[in-house]
């Protein structure tokens, strides 16, 4: 045997055996394989995709103007602030619009002073109009769109983290439009519990209780859920402008269900929020056996907290996220080191959620659901099924026609076809690739593909045997005239399912991976493993005609 002939066999070989190495994890027989395989080969296969599986599909819009006005009252506070530090002379500062600020003075000998503090803080803001005693400054429209852009990237960002932190295999997650982002989450068996983790703001806040304001003491010791409304009603235009109506929710231990409101009267100004937290993770209180949230702060959260719990003991702080109360403590004395609690009642799955998207960040701007579809793994199954019996039977019908057409030629094809589907399985679990629905017609595509290349060179084959030439010498000039038109047709190929798979979405990225890498390897298969048998074949026997 020639050494050309050995090495294209150890590389055949060696194709096959890495192949078999990646996709035995997607197979039924992995959890039969002795531990040390597992811990050192590859343990991860080709993943079912939301149409095999089940699970979301969910189309989320962020509500970008939030985003505008979170970063206005940012900068309203912090004017505020500067004006104090500086001793400059205002009435107020306030947010007049969503994406602009009104500054009141008196003193009319502070008006440059304060247009000159605003000119060089924050350029980002155009001098609108002017009023006796009052300037109204406006967020630039590039600004506004970076803010924009910037909270759909960021949402997409602490999304991904929460979906990643909770565990499903293979979330698709991408933006979509001006300001919507698409999830996909497969296999997912808690919808409603997913949707809540992803959509929640979580931003979380330490406000202090107004426990001397006359409302808190009208305030009932809790209401029945669903009646928020109407208490908040009862008291319009009583609570002073600082303060806010919250409530916290006190749910039943066994059903979870909400079975009353606590109202507390708080204050608006934030003491401190979640921005300075950098760890979130559950622990157990031993006392009662129920899981709590530990957070820890940063170094100038830690210092701040040091700061608001030695000023107001014996006062009580209210944990308050996305408006809602968690817990409201009482201070007992100055908490130094960085570390707090949250506590509410939680259930396991409850502090864990918590933990995550405290872990992960808040949300730059709310997001709410526009789009929702469960797809049941019933519907999954059926399209494995569907999707297997149309490869069997489109495999089946090749390889008997190959056979019946071309005779041992047809069935040396039919070699070349099993070991294209062997290599291309074995390439999708190397790159743990999402086979879907559409994939599967890839595969099946690349099929038809694999056998048209053999046809093409054993018409040329055929041609050659047909003007008097030897078998060795036909097919050696029929792979030689055949490889140009091959090669330019799968390469025009792989050019377009490139261009699907760098603008498509979803299922068309599944038939782009599977129709790349089919094209790739059919190129190997059939120019090189074809050539390599008939090479073999021609040199162990003195063959007078060939069966084609």
């Amino acid at each position: 045997m020639k050494k050309g002939l050995i090495w294209r066999f150890a590389l055949i070989g060696a194709t096959i055996i890495l192949s078999i190495v990646f996709f035995l994890p997607s197979t039924p027989w992995f959890e039969s394989l002795p531990y040390w395989w597992k811990e050192n080969l590859p343990n991860k296969g080709i993943t079912l995709g939301l149409d095999l599986q089940g699970g979301m599909h969910l189309i989320l819009e962020v509500e970008t103007d939030k985003a505008v006005e979170s970063s206005i009252d940012l900068i309203v506070n912090d004017l505020k602030s500067r004006l104090e530090e500086k001793k400059i002379d205002f009435t107020s500062v306030k947010k007049t619009g969503y994406n602009s600020i009104s500054i009141a003075y008196q003193t009319q000998g502070v008006s440059e002073t304060i247009k000159k503090l605003v000119d060089d803080t924050y350029p980002n803001l155009t001098y609108q109009s002017s009023f006796p005693s009052q300037f109204i400054y406006t967020l630039t429209g590039k600004e506004g769109k970076r803010i924009r852009e910037s909270s759909v990237d960021q949402a997409l960002e602490t999304i991904r983290n929460r979906i990643d932190e909770f565990g499903v295999a293979e979330p698709t997650i991408h933006r979509q439009e001006e300001n919507e982002i698409v999830v996909q989450l497969p296999g997912v068996k808690d919808p409603k519990r997913a949707i809540e983790l992803i959509g929640r703001t979580a931003r979380l806040e330490f406000k202090l209780l107004d426990e001397e304001n006359e409302i808190a003491t009208r305030l009932p010791s809790s209401i029945p859920p669903g009646e928020e409304e109407k208490l908040t009603k009862e008291f319009s235009g009583k609570i002073p402008d600082g303060d806010a109506l919250l409530f916290e929710a006190v749910k039943d231990k066994e059903t979870r269900k909400v079975i009353s409101k606590i109202p507390f009267l708080v204050k608006k100004q934030a003491m401190l929020t979640g921005d300075l937290l950098t760890d979130a993770k559950v622990n157990i209180d031993s006392r009662f056996n129920e899981p709590y949230v530990s957070i820890s702060f940063n170094t100038t959260g830690a210092k701040l907290f040091d700061k608001i719990t030695g000023e107001n003991v014996r006062k009580r702080l209210a944990i308050v996220l996305d408006n809602n109360v968690y817990s409201a403590p009482v201070i007992q004395e100055r908490i130094s080191g960085g570390n707090a609690q949250i506590t509410g009642r939680f259930s396991m799955d409850e502090a864990k959620d918590l933990a995550i998207v405290l872990r992960a960040g808040a949300l730059p701007a709310p997001v709410h659901i526009i789009q929702n579809v469960t797809v049941g793994p019933s519907l999954g199954k059926d399209s494995i099924e569907a999707g297997k019996i149309s490869g069997i039977i489109a495999t089946i019908a090749v390889i008997v026609f190959m056979i019946f057409y071309y005779r041992l030629s047809g069935l040396i094809a039919d070699i070349a076809l099993f070991l294209n589907i062997i290599l291309l399985l074995g390439a999708m679990a190397s790159l743990n690739a999402t086979l879907t629905l559409p994939g599967i017609a890839g595969i099946i595509l690349a099929i038809g593909m694999a056998v048209d290349s053999n046809v093409l060179m054993f018409e040329r084959m055929r041609e050659e045997l047909r003007a008097g030439k030897t078998p060795r010498a036909s097919v050696d000039s029929g792979y030689h005239k055949a490889f140009w038109t091959i090669f330019d047709s799968h390469v025009t190929t792989l050019i377009t399912a490139i261009v699907l798979f760098q603008f498509g979405t979803g299922p068309v990225k599944g038939f782009a991976v599977t129709l790349s890498l089919g094209v790739t390897i059919n190129l190997f298969t059939a120019l090189i493993g074809t050539k390599t048998i008939f090479d073999l074949m021609l040199s162990r026997v003195k063959i007078k005609t060939l069966s084609i």
